[in-house]
């Protein structure tokens, strides 16, 4: 910043110097006819007093004498050379030569300032004398006929000139050294002004967008001056809202179950959200790379150059092979929708639990008409049998029986889907209160007595130190019966059930324990699903509706607990549930 200073002082220097050359030339040059005229006006105002002086002695030889002592007399006087000369250009007196020489002085009537005198003006002129061979400043005026001439050296107008000349190279230096002065100043504060306007620019390039400039005036610079700090106050509020917005949408992004992928023009990720990472595998900086690197899937990449070309979104349904087979359902859409393109936004909604919900919901269509229509088909056919056909006492009663064994079959299956319609739609009132699991679940092995004796089957009730459940009593029953009767159905003669109760001030724990015939892997996931059964046929068989499971899912968690399954293909079967303890008393 030095170097402006200096070049600004050089050029403010620069300009004076040739300002005051170009005033000091011109006056050079005007200063010769200045004093020219000053000395013309001095001869005039001289030739006139000399005129006085002169008085009115006429030119004749008689007065020659006299003439010649007056004209030395007014010389020495006026410190000029005056000249008398008649009308026909003969110089009878002249102060500086003497009379005997006047006679080989040559005829003056041509020359320029005697010809205008005589001619009745005031004549000027200037030449060398070639009288007394000396540049002279002539002036002539009419005098009694014939002229008065006065004539001043020009070395005088020399003298003028150099004495002009000095005073104005004195104030000219003066002013040089003043101009200078002032201008090595005012570079100075103009260059730290300049000097603290680029370090606020820079400052604010930098992004330290607090820096403001500390003075203020009324001038350009100043205007400068608050245009900067408005500038980086408008920028520190504008970066501050842009940081906010891109924080909420950062934040959107992240917490987004649907990823988001969105490219420029040229078709480069400019974002992805964590989500889409995670839905096709891309753990790595996915920011400028083509978009087919990214989701490796062609179809997705033929999709989003679909939506380049047009103007509606694009809807595509994909299936990976990552994730357990998740099903994606992909918008695709430009932006602007019209217009210079500017980039392409696609996002992924993750469909998979809607295709299981929709494959559940069509397996429990499948499923109620299955079991409303295998029991109504039996009824209907024993019943048009006992109409149309006469048969004896016994067998009529027969068919009878398995007319009602069938309609007991409807009524359960009915009670357990309206029952199970009232736990999801919350229209079962619940009542918690603090249970004793242990007792209860002795009580519950108490009363099904009869059918693990009929079975075979071994029942005990391991407890330990367990604070009560808190829970709704019936609910309760309910669950751990389903559960029991579940363990009772697929248990073969001579196995063992066992119900064992422990837990913590958090919560308790129930299982229920079988060693029958266990679940396969690939069922253990839907047994909590409606109508679902592990061996259709036994499940069938036994008297089971498909909705036990559904009803003990549905009913711990409106009682605020969990309850999950563990299993082992032909060694046995855990259910177990989770309940909140209730508060000591």
């Amino acid at each position: 910043m030095a170097s402006v200073r200096l070049r600004l002082a050089a050029a403010l220097i620069g300009l004076v110097l040739a300002v005051g050359g170009t005033f000091a030339a011109v006056a050079y040059f005007g200063i010769g006819a200045i004093a020219r005229e000053r000395l013309a006006s001095r001869l005039e105002g001289d030739a006139r007093l000399a005129a006085e002086l002169l008085g009115a002695t006429p030119f004749d030889a008689a007065q020659l004498g006299e003439m010649q002592r007056r004209v030395a007399t007014v010389g020495r006087a006026t410190g000029m050379r005056v000249t008398l000369i008649t009308a026909d250009g003969t110089v009878i007196a002249d102060s500086d030569v003497a009379p005997g020489a006047l006679a080989g002085v040559e005829n003056h009537a041509h020359r320029p300032e005697v010809a205008a005198a005589l001619a009745g003006s005031v004549g000027r002129a200037e030449r060398r004398s070639g009288t007394v061979g000396r540049p002279y400043l002539y002036l002539a005026l009419p005098f009694h006929g014939g002229v008065l001439r006065l004539a001043a050296d020009a070395a005088r107008v020399g003298v003028e000139e150099g004495a002009l000349v000095n005073a104005l190279l004195a104030a000219g230096a003066a002013s040089l050294v003043l101009a200078a002065a002032l201008a090595i100043g005012f570079a100075t504060l103009l260059g730290r002004r300049v000097e603290e306007l680029r370090s606020v620019v820079k400052a604010v390039a930098a992004g330290d967008l607090g820096q403001r400039l500390p003075w203020r005036s009324g001038d350009e610079l100043g205007a400068i001056a608050s245009a900067i700090d408005e500038m980086a106050e408008q920028l520190r509020r504008r970066l501050g809202q842009a940081g906010d917005e891109q924080a909420r949408l950062r934040a959107v992004l992240q917490g987004m179950v649907e990823g988001v992928l969105v490219l420029d023009r040229d078709g480069r990720v400019i974002l992805a959200n964590p989500r889409l990472r995670e839905l096709f595998g891309a753990f790595r900086s996915v920011e400028g790379r083509p978009a087919l690197e990214v989701t490796r899937r062609v179809d997705v990449e033929a999709a989003l150059a679909e939506a380049v070309r047009s103007p509606e979104p694009v809807v595509r349904e994909l299936q990976l092979s990552t994730g357990g087979g998740r099903h994606l359902e992909m918008h695709a859409v430009r932006f602007p929708s019209s217009g210079p393109l500017l980039g392409t936004v696609a996002v992924f909604h993750d469909v998979t639990e809607l295709h299981r919900l929709e494959g559940v919901r069509r397996d429990f269509v499948a499923n109620v008409s299955h079991e409303l229509r295998t029991p109504l088909t039996a009824i209907r056919g024993f019943a048009e049998t006992l109409r149309n056909n006469e048969m004896p006492p016994e067998q009529r009663r027969q068919y009878l029986d398995v007319i009602l064994r069938h309609a007991d079959r409807l009524t359960a299956l009915i009670e357990d889907l309206l029952e199970l319609s009232r736990i999801e739609g919350g229209t079962r009132t619940l009542a918690p209160e603090p249970i004793d699991a242990v007792a209860l679940a002795r009580e519950l092995l108490q009363d099904l007595k009869p059918r693990l004796d009929a079975g075979g089957l071994q029942a005990s009730v391991r407890a330990e130190a367990a604070p009560r459940v808190l829970a709704d009593r019936r609910a309760l029953e309910q669950v751990l019966l389903n559960l029991l009767d579940n363990a009772i159905k697929y248990s073969e003669p001579g196995g063992r059930v066992e119900l064992a109760v422990s837990g913590s001030p958090a919560g308790v724990r129930i299982d229920v324990i079988d060693d029958g015939i266990g679940i396969p892997e690939s069922d253990r996931a839907r047994v909590f699903e409606r109508f679902y059964r592990v061996e259709k046929a036994r499940s069938r068989d036994l008297g089971g509706t498909g909705l036990g499971l559904a009803i003990v899912k549905h009913l711990v968690q409106a009682l605020d607990g969990e309850v999950f399954v563990v299993s082992k293909e032909g060694e046995g079967t855990t259910f177990t549930v989770r309940l909140p303890a209730a508060p000591a008393p």
